[in-house]
């Protein structure tokens, strides 16, 4: 009887399936678990890079389902600054699996949401969980909550409408209240609020709380639409900062590890979540970092282009190079200035200059 290796195909082979292939003819990345019908209802949420899919099915004829949409009057570059159409509900970033959980309790009810909000110099109000969604802030704590309330019950509507959710990981790293239990999306005093360091504590997610985070956000989900159906990605953007005293490139390399190894796991063990491999597509070294501009954080448009190109070729079940594909190799763009003005922790860069505040509850330029 002939072992198992004599019958694999050339994808599993690395010098048939990389090797001897350029870069951009390499396919069959990805093997949907399930498909995704044409009119099939998806949310996204997760970190920045998850705010280019749902663009990305619109413009395919598919239906991505935007729960929360702008009041009527507003420019693009208003809805913009104020966070909608990025995901399909207004919470901002999400960052990590502990967020996504703690966003799916408060809506579904299961947690009650802290009442406290910041209050800026000019006396003006921010959602802690939301600190860039509104640029110029609340005039008061009951129109802040009152805001998140939209969001809440645009994710529970959400939820219970969705066929499938596509949730993009970002980060390990993540700041806790510790005296209401809650993750925070940003550090305090970075964007808004004042930084305490008795209240406000660093933690590095490990595996196992990842696992455990997204098990009980995906449990949730489920409870409020038995049918759905979940495709987790990993964000190839690396960290702006770590807290943690390591090496940003270090640091990196051990959050998307993290990550990658949840979001795999939890994919091989539940038939209702699938895995696309985001992250392999842009950092992968066969293609020579070619997809990141010049401050080798954000992802170019033609990175963009290529993974979402794999990403709905899987879908429908295309096989060979696509047509007008993005050829990865680099080409000069403008130098970004190391932010990328979509992602929340972009504004960390700031401190890299000497120019934060360090623990100053001052504001300082938030995500475009």
């Amino acid at each position: 009887m002939q072992h198992p290796y004599a019958r694999l195909p050339d994808r599993s082979f690395w010098r048939t399936a990389v090797a001897e292939r350029p870069p951009a003819d390499i396919q069959d990345l990805w093997t949907p678990k399930f498909p995704i019908g044409q009119d099939a209802p998806v949310i996204t949420a997760g970190s920045c890079f998850a705010r280019h899919i749902g663009p990305a099915l619109l413009r395919e004829g598919m239906h991505w389902y935007d729960a929360e949409l702008p009041p009527p009057g507003l420019t693009a570059e208003a809805r913009q600054a104020r966070g909608y159409r990025r995901f399909s509900f207004r919470t901002g970033n999400i960052y990590t699996a502990a967020g996504l959980r703690q966003w799916f309790a408060w809506a579904l009810g299961t947690r009650t949401p802290p009442v406290e909000v910041w209050r800026d110099a000019d006396g003006r109000c921010h959602d802690p969980y939301r600190p860039t969604v509104e640029p110029d802030g609340f005039s008061s704590p009951e129109e802040a909550l009152a805001s998140r309330q939209v969001t809440l019950d645009a994710i529970r509507r959400a939820l219970a409408t969705a066929d499938v959710l596509v949730f993009t990981l970002g980060l390990t790293e993540a700041w806790h209240d510790t005296v209401d239990g809650t993750v925070l999306p940003m550090c305090p005093g970075t964007v808004r609020g004042t930084f305490d360091p008795d209240r406000h504590r660093l933690r590095n997610h490990t595996v196992a709380e990842v696992l455990r985070d997204l098990t009980a956000a995906l449990a949730l989900a489920r409870e409020a639409s038995p049918r759905l159906r979940t495709v987790l990605t990993v964000s190839p953007v690396p960290l702006t900062a770590t807290a943690t005293g390591a090496h940003a490139l270090v640091a990196t390399t051990h959050s998307k590890s993290v990550l990658r190894a949840a979001a795999g796991q939890l994919a091989a063990e539940l038939e209702h979540v699938d895995y696309f491999p985001s992250y392999e597509i842009v950092t992968g070294f066969p293609y020579r970092a070619a997809f990141y501009e010049p401050n080798l954080r954000t992802v170019s448009p033609d990175g963009v282009a290529f993974v979402m190109r794999h990403f709905l070729d899987g879908l429908h079940g295309r096989t060979g190079r696509p047509e007008h594909a993005p050829d990865p190799t680099p080409t000069p763009t403008p130098d970004a200035g190391g932010e990328d003005t979509w992602c929340d922790d972009a504004v960390l860069d700031y401190y890299s200059r000497g120019l934060g505040p360090g623990h100053s509850s001052g504001p300082v330029p938030a995500p475009r």
